[in-house]
């Protein structure tokens, strides 16, 4: 009997055998039975009956244990949703801890629940990868993000298994992978887990998951600063949020606010402001009024306005987020730090560098609280606090905040993160500013190798880390590698930006610095117009990069002389910074001192120090007292004193600069080099030569040590050391640093760059000097012709070179003209400056010193006193330049014959002289040797030799100590003891001078036949004839091998042969040597006049 037949037995029938044991002995007193029953029927009955009780009895049991079974698994039912009830409220609290960036304890709960939740499913269940999805999240909030991945890629691996391949989990584990890949620089790898992310969304109908899939990529997109890619998705995601939602769905707002974010990076601020407005607008109605993302909104729209320079909506919309923030989130919510950046950020554009770094830190204070120490947020609060610091020029604050950043990002980014390189950059910048080009270099090669790596060559940031790169370049000197460099980054940004970006507008600046500090001046500002065109066409009128470009223009226009042109720029530069700056704002300090500087070109001395000590005021105000700008004003000031003579206070400014300099800056820095240079120029028109040789060899150590050997700035310090040697008469040693500096010149900048005229000058004048007046006009006439292709016809530096020429003419005795080309001087001069300028002064007193040689005395004294009368009024009244006029005046009396007058102005001279404690300056002893010789026309003769002695005791000692130095200055002693009728002192000197030359100097040292020429002018004075003729003779045999032959000084010494024959009565040879002295002069002027036609043809050519 099978069980299904057991349980259809009635109930009746199973109760039977129970009724029948109770009743059994009651029952065997019934009837009786037939005897064949009885025998056999009560067997079998009896074993029916027990199968069936035993049938029921496992029924039963059966049935109990069925009820347990079933009251166990009901149990286990309860417990298991009980703790998966659990775990939900563990996930819950990870989430609200979450969301106020509490992520160490999100990620307590979230592994309580994952505990649970392995516990409960002993299969792989979509719900685990749903918690692992939300740790992976608080540890990328973290910015632990190998583990946030970890926990990502387990998520993953649970959905493959439990999952079907195209389900929309898998959708957000694609893209909660793609988000860590942008975080960690991957920007590859996350397209393309955001494109399987959009590819199985495609496939779904949730259309709001679709559009933040765009979104999602545009981000990556935008990171990999493609930024027609990322708002091509961007558009499509808000295409997808118009279509399911009403206008106001927060679906549309954080797509309105990327559009907006890449249109801010495209330098379109106009249409960023346009979407951020849209996405207030959503956020306003569907939010409470104090929601964090309407804070966020405003903050995005502040930072948008000071972006455009419009500080008072800046400063306006940020005041807006904070007051939200305050009460939407609690002090220390990371949320709060943006809004703080950006205000900061205002703060920073605006001067106020203080409150800056005040609110700066104060992000940082709760980056430090809510965030693990490595956090990659905390990296860039140091880097907003470095770049604060580098404002203010404090280098070395701005290296340690840079570096705490970069040890953040080396320990938890990746090797070829973006934001390693951006660290990169930031330290070469920081390193630039320091003069360490060496170090800025390393840092800018480390960034661009991560860049070249990770970023399509058409990156901004590429483009950005390429003009850092021509930034150092331009500040070593390396212009040609500057302009290289720029160039790179123009061509990027031609490809990646709109034509009116202002990043181009950024390129144009750079590119036109360099070329206006090559002398490229037309190159110069048709790139500075070029920024400034797309400036005005982008920026509102009043906005300060406007300003910047005025003031780089300016600038330009100043270096080519033409100050009017600089002044009206700077002053369109200086009234919009004015207008929208407050009154302490250090680009004002700046424009100050450039309109100072530019008064101080044109010599308008009553205007230049209004300038500089407005811009001093502002800096006291703003700055820390050893700030380099203050160095910098100093360096200024003391050249304007320097110009005007004041050497003392001229000196003082100097020294103020370079104690500054000293504290602030690495003692390798090019700064301090340029202030070294300026210090020496002080030095060297006192008459301090060894001070000023020191100073010059400081300012060359450095730039050896930090510049490229080509570097014009070598150049400089060159042309300076080689000022110093012709100063005192070492014309070999002049020329020898003056070509140094034409080599550097001309490998480094163009043909027709205004240096290379100044070296051609100076190396003129050198020559000038030497006598070699052929080789003399040769370099005036490339250094005129320079000028003439590069200049206006009326700027000054033209007239410095008619000034050259001149005296180049007057040297080899032509006056018409060179009176011709002084008066083209004067002519220019009196166009372009004041009519008190110093210069003015400079040009009358070359044409008295020209009318005086050609005996037009009375002409010589009006244009003396012309230049007396304008020096008076613009120079102090110790000036050494007045104590040269009164020589003059001096000079000219004496050969009128005037002796009293002559001595009256001589000793002006001298007073004025005295006065100069500071001067040893061979002035000082001329001046007396003046005397002397005055005082010995009258007859004199003790008052003669009293004022010679004079000269002897006042003669400079502060000379370089050089064989050469010390064998001229004892040839200048000697003719002062011949003077004194002293010979054996004389001859003691001359000797002297003659020994040490020998042993130093080659047997054709041209200086060697200067000694030999005075030694046979004493001995033709003791008429020891013989002896004279012996060294005449051998200072011809010198200057008769010099090549080129110096004709003059052949000449001079045929005349002093000639003249000592004569005295020996031998009159036939004395006629011999008077006809060459004559032919020597008549060969010089042949050839002078030859070369005069050529640079008046040359010169006429270049014209047309």
């Amino acid at each position: 009997m099978s069980i299904r037949e057991i349980l259809l037995i009635p109930s009746e029938a199973i109760s039977k055998p129970f009724l029948h044991v109770t009743t059994e002995t009651k029952i065997s007193n019934s009837s009786a039975l037939p005897e064949n029953e009885k025998k056999c029927k009560p067997h079998s009955f009896i074993w029916r009956n027990r199968i069936r009780q035993w049938i029921f009895i496992v029924v039963v049991i059966f049935g109990i244990l069925s009820l347990s079974f079933a009251i166990i698994r009901s149990w286990n039912y309860i417990e298991r949703t009980s703790k998966l009830k659990q775990a939900t409220q563990f996930i819950n609290i990870g989430r609200n801890h979450h969301m106020v960036a509490q992520y160490s304890k999100a990620v307590q709960n979230y592994e309580k629940a994952i505990n649970i939740q392995t516990e409960v499913f002993s299969q792989p269940h979509p719900d685990l990868a749903k918690t692992y999805n939300d740790i992976g999240s608080a540890y990328s909030g973290m910015g632990e993000y190998a583990t946030a991945l970890e926990n990502y890629n387990k998520a993953f691996e649970i959905q493959q298994k439990a999952l079907p391949s195209a389900h929309s989990d898998f959708a957000t584990t694609y893209n909660n992978i793609g988000s860590v890949y942008i975080d960690t620089g991957e920007y590859s790898r996350a397209l393309e887990n955001h494109n399987k992310a959009l590819d199985i969304l495609l496939k779904s109908s949730i259309e709001s998951d679709l559009a933040r899939s765009y979104n999602n990529i545009g981000v990556a997109y935008s990171h990999m600063g493609e930024q027609f890619r990322a708002l091509e998705n961007y558009n499509k995601a808000l295409e997808i949020c118009q279509r399911s939602a009403s206008s106001n769905d927060l679906c549309l707002a954080p797509t309105y606010n990327n559009i907006g974010s890449v249109y801010s990076s495209m330098g379109e601020h106009s249409r960023a402001l346009e979407n951020y407005y849209k996405t207030l607008e959503i956020y306003t109605k569907s939010l409470s009024p104090t929601h964090s993302n309407t804070a966020k909104t405003y903050s995005s729209i502040g930072l948008e306005y000071l972006r455009m320079g419009e500080y008072s909506k800046a400063v306006e919309n940020c005041n807006k987020a904070v007051a939200i923030q305050q009460q939407s989130l609690s002090p220390d919510h990371p949320d709060s730090v943006s809004i703080f950046n950006n205000i900061a950020g205002v703060y920073d554009h605006m001067g106020n560098y203080s409150r800056a770094l005040e609110v700066y830190k104060m992000a940082l204070r709760i980056y430090r609280k809510t965030l693990p120490p490595t956090h990659p947020y905390l990296a860039s609060a140091y880097n907003n606090i470095a770049g604060v610091y580098s404002s203010m020029s404090d280098h070395l604050k701005a290296l340690e905040n840079q570096k705490k950043a970069i040890k953040i990002r080396q320990r938890v980014l990746p090797p070829t993160h973006p934001d390693l390189a951006m660290s990169y950059n930031n330290i070469g910048s920081v390193y630039t500013d320091m003069g360490e080009s060496t170090k800025a270099l390393e840092y800018y090669k480390k960034a661009i190798k991560i860049q070249l790596k990770i970023l399509p060559s058409r990156s901004a940031d590429l483009a950005r880390t390429y003009g850092n790169m021509g930034l150092l370049y331009s500040y070593i000197g390396d212009d040609s590698k500057a302009l290289e460099n720029q160039r790179k980054a123009l061509a990027i940004r031609q490809k990646v930006l709109s034509s009116v970006h202002p990043d181009l507008a950024i390129s144009y600046t750079n590119i036109g610095s360099i070329y206006s500090r090559m002398g490229d001046h037309p190159k110069a500002l048709e790139n500075q117009n070029k920024a400034l065109q797309i400036q005005e066409e982008i920026l509102p009128p009043t906005h300060t990069d406007l300003a910047r470009s005025y003031s780089n223009i300016a600038l330009t226009y100043s270096r080519m002389g033409n100050h009017s042109r600089a002044l009206e720029n700077q002053k369109k530069a200086l009234d919009i910074q004015e207008r929208v700056l407050p009154p302490i704002h250090a680009d004002l300090a700046t424009s100050y001192m450039e309109l100072g500087s530019i008064y101080s070109r044109m010599g308008d001395h009553s205007k230049i120090f209004i300038y500089y000590n407005k811009a001093l005021e502002i800096y006291r105000k703003i700055l820390q007292s050893a700030h380099p700008n203050f160095a910098t004003t100093y360096n200024n000031i003391g050249l304007v004193y320097s110009r005007m003579g004041d050497y003392s206070r001229a000196l003082e400014n100097y020294n103020k600069a370079l104690e500054i300099q000293q504290k602030v800056l690495s003692l390798s820095h090019p700064d301090l080099a340029t202030t070294y240079n300026n210090i020496g120029s002080v030095y060297s028109d006192m008459g301090d030569y060894l001070t000023a040789l020191e100073n010059y060899n400081k300012a060359l150590g450095i730039q050896q040590k930090v510049l490229s050997l080509t570097d014009p700035s070598l150049a400089t310090t060159y042309n300076n050391i080689g000022s110093l040697y012709s100063g005192i008469g070492q014309q070999s040693r002049a020329l020898e640093y003056y070509k140094k500096a034409l080599a550097i010149q001309e490998k480094v900048l163009p043909s027709i760059h205004g240096d290379l005229a100044a070296s051609y000058s100076n190396i003129g004048l050198v020559y000038a000097e030497m006598g070699d007046y052929l080789r003399a006009l040769e370099s005036q006439k490339k250094a005129l012709e320079i000028k003439r292709k590069i200049l206006p016809s009326s700027h000054r530096s033209l007239a410095t070179s008619y000034n050259n020429l001149a005296l180049v003419h007057f040297r080899v005795g032509d006056y018409s003209k060179a009176l011709q080309n002084q008066k083209k001087a004067l002519e220019i001069q009196e166009k372009v400056l004041p009519r008190i300028h110093a210069d003015i002064a400079m040009s009358y007193n070359n044409i008295g010193w020209i009318y005086s040689s050609m005996g037009k005395y009375t002409i010589a004294l009006e244009n003396y006193n012309k230049t007396l009368e304008i020096r008076r009024r613009v120079l102090p009244s110790t000036h050494p330049d007045l104590a040269k006029s009164y020589n003059n005046i001096g000079s000219v009396y004496s050969r009128m014959g005037d002796e009293s007058k002559a001595l009256e102005n001589y000793n002006k001279a001298y007073e004025i002289l005295e006065k100069n404690s500071h001067l040893t300056h061979l002035n000082l002893a001329n001046t007396r040797n003046n005397i002397g010789l005055v005082y010995s026309h009258m007859d004199n003769q003790s008052k003669a030799l009293e004022n010679y002695d004079k000269v002897l005791e006042s003669f400079p000692k502060s000379l370089p100590s050089t064989y050469l130095s010390q064998a001229m200055r004892y040839n200048n002693i000697g003719p002062i003891y011949s003077h004194k009728s002293d010979y054996p002192s004389a001859l003691q000197y001359l000797y002297k001078a003659l020994e040490i030359l020998r042993k130093n100097s080659p047997s054709t040292d041209p200086n060697l036949a200067k000694v030999y020429n005075n030694i046979g002018g004493v001995y033709l004075n003791m008429d020891e004839h013989s002896k004279a003729l012996e060294n005449y003779q051998k200072a011809l045999e010198i200057r008769e091998k010099y090549q080129p032959p110096n004709y003059l000084d052949i000449a001079e010494t045929c005349d002093h042969i000639g003249l000592t024959y004569e005295r020996m009565g031998d009159n036939s040879k004395a006629q011999e040597y008077f006809k060459k002295a004559h032919e020597a002069r008549q060969q010089l002027n042949l050839l002078f006049n030859e070369l005069c036609n050529s640079t008046s043809s040359s010169s006429t050519l270049s014209l047309n």
